[in-house]
């Protein structure tokens, strides 16, 4: 059982605000630190699995969960996700800092890019470098489901 929590680094801001740019900023400044993971809200863009592909109609078919495996990497898609049981998959996979773009209805401390307001900031348009240096601002995660 993992005891070690994980640190959840919300970024936020408006559309085309540079969100994406600063999160592939920090990842690789994270990952001397600790295991990284991101998670990114998608608001009104669905994600549309490939038609036809073996994976899609696994799913399709009811799979809580369906992965497709090849030499580089794994893709997964699960039933009715939410933040939460996926942040909770994150930390049974032991990562140490989840980037989460958007999400801002979960009032997680965030750093906050560009003209949006929140009474949740902990950092106004930082730096990569700066959100490092400012990590214990940001939440500590505990699963939900041990």
């Amino acid at each position: 059982m993992l005891l070690e929590l994980m640190r959840l680094i919300n970024i936020v801001g408006h559309s085309n605000s540079g969100k994406t740019t600063l999160i592939v900023r920090l990842i690789p400044m994270l990952r001397e630190f600790g295991r990284v993971a991101s998670l990114k809200q998608l608001g009104c863009h669905s994600f549309n699995l490939p038609q036809g592909k073996d994976t899609t109609r696994h799913f399709e078919a009811g799979a809580e969960c369906a992965a497709g495996i090849d030499s580089e990497k794994c893709v997964v898609s699960l039933q009715g996700s939410n933040l939460f049981s996926i942040l909770d998959y994150y930390h049974w996979l032991g990562i140490d800092y989840v980037v989460i773009e958007g999400f801002k209805e979960y009032h997680f401390p965030c750093a906050v890019i560009g003209d949006f307001k929140t009474q949740y900031e902990v950092l106004n348009n930082p730096s990569a470098k700066d959100i490092c240096y400012n990590l214990d601002r940001f939440a500590e995660y505990e699963p939900h489901h041990k």
